[in-house]
């Protein structure tokens, strides 16, 4: 589904991302886990074509898009949902109209239709009939929830997680885990998690890859990442890293 093939990524001069390959199979979710400023968010940002690697390749859905120009890259992004960081909510607009967002942008579905869906997504992830709220009356938490429900509101065949349990406590990080996984079973999305959070990390992931200053060291399963015998992923996992790396996302 996400194909990756040496990608380097590079700003004024300063090397990012170097000889990225990273292949994510359908269905899958993978979780990309790596020191704050190691380039696990540029990662994800390349792979929705919010930036253009440097050089290298990165093939959506059987499609190269690093060349693609704006208009189409967004016809590739309607099959992908994005929940950011922040929840990065619209604070003018009440619950019920941020899910509605892009089903009114992006699909010809009556308003009875959208209203429906927008019902289904909230009950979805646990926030049914709070359609009127606005962002401004909710919890970080709830914030979380309304973002995944616009995600995964229109359908797509991709997810992509920035950073999905920063911020929130260990019960309501354990929630959107089980959201994660919910929304992999019912809609068989492909999921990408991009997250420092290693309980998170283990809960969801079918597989983990390991950013560590701009190179990926190590990918596998949960139990291979458990076992691996690179004292760098032992450290990070086991939370003892203190790494000298730049903030550079």
């Amino acid at each position: 589904m996400i194909k990756l093939e040496h990608v380097n990524m590079s700003f004024r001069g300063n090397q990012i991302l170097a000889d990225i390959n990273l292949e994510i199979a359908e269905g899958e979710t993978m979780v990309i886990i790596g020191p704050s400023g190691s380039g696990k968010s540029t990662l994800l940002r390349l792979m929705i074509g919010l930036l253009k690697p440097s050089s290298g390749q990165i093939w959506v859905n059987g499609r190269e898009i690093s060349g693609l120009p704006e208009d189409a890259l967004n016809e590739v992004r309607k099959n992908m949902g994005m929940v950011f960081q922040y929840s990065a909510l619209f604070d003018s607009m009440t619950v019920g109209e941020n899910v509605a967002f892009g089903l009114r942008q992006h699909t010809d579905k009556s308003e009875q239709e959208i209203a429906d869906t927008v019902e289904q997504m909230l009950t979805m992830v646990g926030l049914a009939g709070q359609q009127n709220v606005m962002p401004g009356e909710l919890s970080g938490g709830m914030k979380k929830r309304v973002s995944l429900a616009r995600a995964i509101a229109i359908n797509p065949a991709i997810v992509l997680y920035d950073e999905p349990t920063a911020g929130l406590d260990p019960i309501m990080s354990s929630v959107i885990d089980r959201l994660i996984n919910d929304t992999k079973k019912m809609l068989k999305v492909t999921s990408v998690v991009v997250t420092h959070d290693m309980p998170s990390a283990f809960n969801v992931a079918d597989r983990i890859a390991m950013i560590y200053d701009g190179s990926i060291i190590e990918q596998g399963t949960v139990d291979d990442i458990r076992r691996s015998d690179n004292p760098i992923v032992q450290q990070f996992i086991h939370g003892l890293l203190q790494p000298d790396i730049r903030e550079r996302r």
